[in-house]
């Protein structure tokens, strides 16, 4: 086995120490999960939710997805004891007296849709700040549904339920992560925790898998935004930003919500570079430096490649970027391609990169074959 292998199965089961005062992470467990180079399909910035849970007793279900990591303040207590950044249920009880502990079937659940249909690579279920209060197991269930269902549609008999993560002992305080090898687009999941305790966040790391239908239906759209199946698949520098922030839903609202590297002592230049939805006709480009004013890229170029081994095209030539601004360019001509990588120089950052077109006809076929493929 592999160390990117092991790190992947890596599993955290047992107690944390009790928090002994200064920093709250000091000993939190993780470790680097391969996986997690896909986008988060639970973002809320994809518009994921929390629909449903059957207690939230102590901490609301919603705090599953804040994009932050969980806080913890020693100090913070309420009406209902201590306040939690995560979800946390109430200490399930037996029947009776003489049968005072849960069966082992008991357990809590909530219900999650997904901000972006895809397929699922692998999840991340975390305990941090939950050192005494942590559920014994947690396991984690998949299902595809068309729609905008509600929550007693999504727990109706007739929907089916994927087991992507069986029950599984985790650990507290911890990042506990889970590969998923099931190859089916999902929508909406079921987060069980055994048999009762608390999470902090939830992350559903995967690919997106957009409905051909709606994308046919809309003709020109991103076709390199991440709610569209774009991916950034690599990049030169990721000191203090994610590349994927440059194509998550709308404008950044904040410096830390784009992508900003590390500052160059050399003569190179960064870069980041993408996979489109599909085989591509590029006819406009957008390129944002909101919130970016001292540290915005110089200049900047597009280009773009059609198939895995084709050459880079260079079709937006290297132009100046102005600080806190939205760049428009109006190409010439389309410009056909399954790739795109946007070059920034010297360094900096920008923080949305859109490239407007539409599919080619063997773009669409292929998604929609894929889309079928998937069960969608």
């Amino acid at each position: 086995m592999t160390a990117q292998q092991d790190a992947s199965r890596a599993r955290f089961t047992g107690d944390a120490n009790p928090y002994g005062g200064g920093d709250p992470y000091a000993d939190y467990r993780t470790a680097d999960f391969p996986f997690t180079r896909y986008a988060n399909l639970a973002d809320r910035r994809l518009g994921a939710g929390v629909v449903a849970a059957n207690d939230e007793f102590f901490a609301e279900r919603e705090n599953l997805l804040v994009p932050e990591r969980a806080e913890f303040d020693p100090e913070h207590f309420g009406h209902k004891g201590k306040v939690m950044d995560g979800w946390e249920t109430r200490r399930r009880r037996g029947v009776s007296a003489e049968h005072p502990w849960p069966t082992a079937d008991d357990h809590d659940w909530a219900l999650v849709r997904l901000g972006a249909p895809g397929v699922i690579r692998g999840i991340v279920v975390d305990t941090a700040h939950f050192r005494g209060n942590y559920p014994q197991a947690v396991s984690v269930e998949a299902t595809s549904v068309p729609g905008s269902p509600s929550p007693r549609e999504l727990l109706g008999d007739d929907v089916k339920w994927t087991t992507l993560v069986p029950r599984t002992a985790v650990g507290g305080h911890a990042a506990n992560g889970f590969d998923v090898t099931a190859e089916q687009r999902f929508t909406h999941l079921r987060l069980n925790q055994h048999p009762d305790g608390g999470i902090a966040r939830l992350r559903v790391y995967g690919e997106v898998v957009p409905d051909p239908r709606w994308l046919q239906a809309l003709g020109t759209f991103d076709v390199v935004a991440l709610e569209n199946g774009g991916l950034a698949e690599d990049a030169s520098n990721l000191f203090y930003s994610p590349a994927t922030n440059t194509i998550q839903p709308g404008r950044s609202r904040k410096m830390d919500d784009g992508w900003e590297t590390r500052r160059r002592r050399d003569q190179g230049n960064d870069w980041i570079s993408y996979r489109l939805v599909g085989r591509s006709e590029i006819r406009a480009i957008e390129i944002d430096t909101a919130y970016l004013k001292g540290n915005s890229a110089g200049w900047a170029s597009v280009s773009v490649r059609d198939g895995e081994s084709g050459e880079w095209t260079e079709v937006l030539p290297r132009t100046r970027m102005q600080p806190d601004t939205n760049h428009r360019f109006v190409l010439p001509r389309p410009a056909v391609g399954t790739h795109a990588r946007v070059d920034i120089y010297p360094d900096g950052g920008i923080s949305r990169l859109r490239l407007f077109g539409s599919l080619t006809e063997d773009g669409a076929q292929r998604l929609a074959a894929r889309h079928q493929e998937l069960g969608g």
